[in-house]
């Protein structure tokens, strides 16, 4: 399969896929080391503006998202309603982005307040997840940050954030 119509392939896939893919999940176009030529050509092609969209590598793995170039263009057309997380929800994901994988109990502690209502709604919202049980008494389920959470927040991996205390630390991407 020629250059062309690989790169063709992989702009198919992830725009029908709606969410970042990883290597091993384009595999069954081509092999791993054909699929990353393309997709390192397509990021240097794409990243103009001229079409609009570019590659975006974010959890691991690489979507399609709108070029900065044109998103006023995209907000003129479908003004988006980006997600809203309350401060309290904010802080939480803050919390375990940094110190996960923690308890209900540790989170409330390192907070000072409860957090049973905000932790359920990240878990509805799929932002964090249930990562296993702490040895102690009682098995307290432990929590960290999901992949969505990487996805929303344009992070390829946790190491991504920013060092504690240098500006804010997440900042929510629409």
């Amino acid at each position: 399969m020629d250059t062309k119509t690989l790169k063709a392939q992989i702009l198919a896939v992830l725009f029908a896929a709606g969410r970042p893919l990883s290597l091993e999940d384009l595999e069954p176009l081509h092999s791993q080391e054909a699929l990353l030529r393309a997709i390192v050509a397509l990021e240097s092609e794409l990243e103009a503006g001229e079409l609009g969209i570019q590659l975006e590598r974010v959890a691991g793995g690489w979507r399609l998202v709108v070029h900065p170039l044109h998103i006023g263009a995209v907000e003129q057309v479908l003004r988006p309603n980006p997600p809203r997380l309350s401060k309290a929800a904010l802080e939480v994901l803050a919390l375990l982005a940094y110190q996960q994988p923690l308890t209900r109990a540790e989170l409330e502690g390192l907070r000072g307040k409860s957090v049973e209502g905000v932790l359920d709604g990240l878990l509805e919202r799929e932002l964090v997840r249930v990562v296993g049980e702490k040895e102690a008494i009682g098995r307290p389920r432990l929590y960290g940050t999901s992949e969505r959470f990487l996805e929303i927040f344009g992070l390829e991996s946790l190491k991504d954030l920013p060092p504690l205390g240098e500006g804010p630390v997440l900042l929510l991407r629409s």
